[in-house]
């Protein structure tokens, strides 16, 4: 649903002693990594930690509304930014649905959904307006710039330890 930006690096074509050449990598490596790190840092991203393809919606408070947006798909062990740039709210709300298992992770915090892509404003009455009631499971993200939600398989009963 959002574009990453791209960035297209040129070709130097000087010629520079082999020593030089790789300090000037290594420099340009750190340089470019921890400039990336930085970027990686500003998004709230979700991490699908599963076998299963998944389908997520995302409920937040925008500056004057309650807004819900999906379905952002993930294959199985992928990651997606769902709100790109610095985090402006404190509460996220994500639900999520299992395609190959037929699960769910949801919570109490019902908001607006429907089954095909949607943005949706406003939490209140959604069968009366055509949408379907979903619980949202919340995420506290202690007023940090960024976070990263991870869905995991649920534990299996009895292969835990005390």
């Amino acid at each position: 649903m959002f574009k990453v930006g791209e960035r297209n690096q040129g070709e130097s074509r000087a010629c520079i002693s082999v020593p030089v050449k790789f300090a000037f990598a290594a420099f340009l490596t750190v340089l470019f990594f921890s400039a990336s790190s930085d970027e990686a840092r500003a998004d709230l991203r979700l991490c699908n930690k599963t076998d299963s393809q998944v389908g997520v919606a995302i409920g937040y408070k925008d500056k004057t509304d309650w807004v819900t947006e999906g379905w952002w798909n993930l294959a199985s062990n992928s990651c997606e930014t769902l709100v790109p740039g610095a985090l402006v709210s404190r509460y996220y709300y994500i639900y999520a649905v299992d395609y190959d298992q037929f699960g769910e992770w949801g919570g109490r915090a019902f908001m607006c959904t429907r089954e095909k892509e949607f943005t949706i404003r406003g939490i209140e009455d959604c069968v009366a307006r055509g949408f379907e009631r979903t619980g949202f499971f919340e995420i506290d993200t202690g007023e940090q710039s960024s976070w990263t939600v991870q869905l995991t398989e649920p534990v299996q009963q009895g292969t835990g330890g005390r």
